[in-house]
């Protein structure tokens, strides 16, 4: 007879994920619905327990009562690029994804033809060496002040959730979308937390199989600069050259 708790455990993950009976059996290659196996009535087939741990990372052991670890590589859930762009020398190269493209990015994370119709270019900076980089354009204030909409990011590729810090911004892609956040681990805790800056907008927590990548950010582009700004950063400039001309004349003379 199969394990009591094992219908108990099934419901339990339905819940969590948030399914109904019938969205759970749809996912999982079931007909109609789960009722019967959470009622105990039909047996958690090896096809189900098969789907469970490659959708959702449950531990079959955990399933069948022989553990209480419910996940597994939860800490090592690799968020590593799906796809690395590189241009005609082989060298890696920065894709921009903007708002709109950002859209489809979930859908399309690994077809490579899909990323050859996105703008790309290289940084001949140190900052931008031996590292995989992206650009995303900011939509939403939810990073308000940091990040105001239609702003870009440059952000780097990191290989797995346990190398986030607390202190740093990331461009998170889900399933279905692409977020720039706050990336909070929690000890003794699966979840992770999403955390905005603007404080309208409340932090939530997903399970690490929902990310896909996640990308470091390590600065932003600007366009927005405003007049006042602009008038000052000018007369900065001007300043500088014209001390430089200085010190060049001074030398010259000299």
């Amino acid at each position: 007879m199969e394990n009591e708790l094992t219908p108990k455990r099934f419901t339990e993950i339905r819940r969590e994920l948030g399914y109904t009976q019938a969205e759970f059996a749809k996912l999982l290659g079931v007909s109609n619905t789960t009722a019967d196996i959470e009622r105990g009535r039909t047996k958690v087939s090896g096809q189900i327990v098969a789907e469970l741990l490659k959708q959702f990372k449950i531990n079959p052991l955990w399933l069948f009562g022989e553990t209480e670890e419910k996940y597994l590589e939860t800490s090592k859930t690799s968020v590593i690029p799906k796809v690395v762009t590189v241009d005609a020398a082989e060298n890696d190269n920065m894709v921009l994804v903007n708002a709109k493209a950002a859209a489809g990015y979930p859908q399309n994370i690994q077809d490579t033809s899909w990323y050859r119709e996105l703008p790309a270019f290289d940084l001949p900076l140190p900052e931008f060496r031996n590292a995989t980089h992206r650009g995303f354009q900011v939509e939403g204030d939810s990073m308000y002040p940091n990040l105001k909409p239609g702003e870009w990011v440059l952000a780097r590729a990191i290989e797995h959730i346990d190398d986030v810090s607390p202190n740093k911004m990331y461009v998170v892609v889900l399933q279905d979308a692409v977020l720039v956040k706050k990336v909070i681990r929690k000890p003794n805790s699966n979840n992770v937390t999403l955390v905005s800056l603007n404080e309208m907008y409340p932090p939530y927590e997903i399970k690490p199989f929902h990310i896909q990548e996640i990308w470091q950010v390590t600065s932003k582009l600007t366009f927005s600069v405003d007049a006042t700004t602009e008038t000052g950063l000018l007369k900065q400039l001007q300043q500088s050259m014209d001390e430089l001309k200085s010190q060049l004349n001074n030398k010259n003379a000299s």
